[in-house]
């Protein structure tokens, strides 16, 4: 299920980081900054081709709006090791260590 007040949450986060105003945001798009304050706290749903203008306005990726996780951060896949790891044995744990550490030396 998509929770549109998260990605509003996402939206009004990544608008503010790059200094812009909902009037800001409402001009380039072409709508009223209305429907930019109703997408922020997720009264209206965005469709999306709006959630690919959106990321496009705010320079980040439509998956990041959508899940919350940057796929072009170098450590984006660090929750889902460490989960992974969560319930390995250190037998098993030294074992994948030594893996990558070989995947490294390639």
């Amino acid at each position: 299920m998509i929770d549109y007040k998260l990605i509003g949450k996402r939206i009004k986060e990544s608008r503010k980081s790059m200094k812009l105003t909902q009037e800001n945001v409402s001009e380039i798009l072409k709508v009223s900054p209305e429907y930019i304050s109703r997408i922020e706290t997720g009264a209206t749903k965005l469709n999306l081709e709006m959630l690919v203008k959106m990321s496009n306005v705010l320079n980040i990726s439509p998956a990041y709006l959508l899940t919350g996780i940057n796929t072009e951060s170098a450590d984006y896949l660090s929750p889902e090791i460490n989960a992974l790891l969560k319930d390995c044995s250190s037998k098993k744990i030294k074992a994948i260590s030594e893996m990558i550490k070989i995947i490294i030396d390639l």
